[in-house]
């Protein structure tokens, strides 16, 4: 690793202690706030992610945000996080997407209104589909403003549902992204390599026309592939039998983001599963590995909204 990176590494130890004091700011950077936790378990990866891009995390436990010890209001980005929230009972993701969306709606609602990014890994990917809130309001007319809350009332469209494997899938897949996809926290990125670790990952829709309509609205994000690039129904390297290959959404501005793979688990290139054999075959590492790309976009839309001091939703055409 580079020395910023080194460096970065070592200052998340103080930037991600769960912080309940009535200020959260603590530096200039964009302010992120990891939901931890009732079974969730990647909260440090994810700051450490996010501390690489250049943010400033809070790690705080659900019961704050719902009892509103901590205000959403006081950050920038928002991250559903990975592990097994409430055990998966009732369906993974099932409890902690209702304790949100009936507790914590208007909250919510007006979080997205302002236009700040979210980001739901695994679990989180789980959530905020069945909070209703991923895919979103389809056929995708793009809600904007203070009509995001009241217009889209986050009618569950889809579901994540048991791997057609029947078994927990602890494995490494290639992704093709979409170029045209809307999502600003994959700019620029056109395949990834990144580790699975689910029971629950098959997105599934019952509506045909539903499918069809993430698709002609670019919101597929991400698809399952082989080490070839090319999208696939095939099992392993489609893991869980995902319709279409789906392993990524956005909403129709972009800002809204859901993926089964973890990148917070690839940030460094000692965390690839062969770089002893490739240090060995003399092969050069990369400077990082592909997950960090996705939090530094983040970061870099982020600063860059605060530079324009716009409010504006992204979504097509940025």
């Amino acid at each position: 690793m580079g020395s910023e990176m080194r460096d970065r590494s070592a200052a998340v130890s103080l930037n991600t202690k769960p912080d309940r004091s009535a200020n959260r700011r603590r530096s200039a950077d964009p302010g992120v706030l990891i939901i931890t936790g009732d079974g969730l378990n990647c909260e440090r990866e994810t700051a450490r992610a996010f501390s690489l891009a250049g943010a400033d995390c809070d790690l705080v436990h659900i019961g704050d945000i719902l009892g509103r010890v901590k205000s959403l209001a006081d950050y920038d980005a928002l991250a559903f996080i990975g592990g097994f929230s409430n055990g998966d009972h009732l369906g993974a993701g099932t409890v902690q997407a209702s304790r949100f969306r009936h507790s914590l709606k208007e909250d919510l609602g007006r979080f997205i209104a302002r236009c700040r990014p979210i980001i739901g890994i695994c679990n989180g990917f789980q959530t905020l589909v069945k909070m209703g809130i991923l895919p979103g309001a389809l056929p995708g007319v793009l809600p904007g403003g203070e009509a995001q809350a009241e217009a889209d009332e986050w009618r569950r469209n889809a579901t994540i549902a048991a791997n057609d494997s029947g078994r927990f899938e602890d494995r490494w897949v290639h992704l093709t992204v979409n170029p045209a996809s809307p999502c600003i926290w994959t700019r620029g990125l056109k395949r990834l390599f990144l580790p699975v670790r689910h029971g629950e990952g098959k997105f599934y829709m019952a509506e045909q026309a539903g499918l069809d309509s993430l698709e002609s609205n670019n919101q597929v994000v991400a698809r399952y592939a082989t080490a070839e690039g090319e999208a696939t129904q095939h099992y392993p390297e489609n893991p869980n039998g995902s319709q279409r290959a789906i392993a990524a959404v956005c909403d129709a501005s972009g800002l809204i983001f859901g993926l089964m793979p973890h990148p917070e688990a690839y940030l460094s290139p000692y965390n690839h599963p062969s770089w002893t054999r490739d240090t060995a075959l003399g092969r050069a590492l990369p400077p990082e590995g592909d997950g960090l790309a996705i939090f530094r976009n983040a970061v870099v839309y982020l600063r860059g909204e605060a530079g324009r001091g716009t409010g504006k939703r992204p979504g097509k055409g940025r």
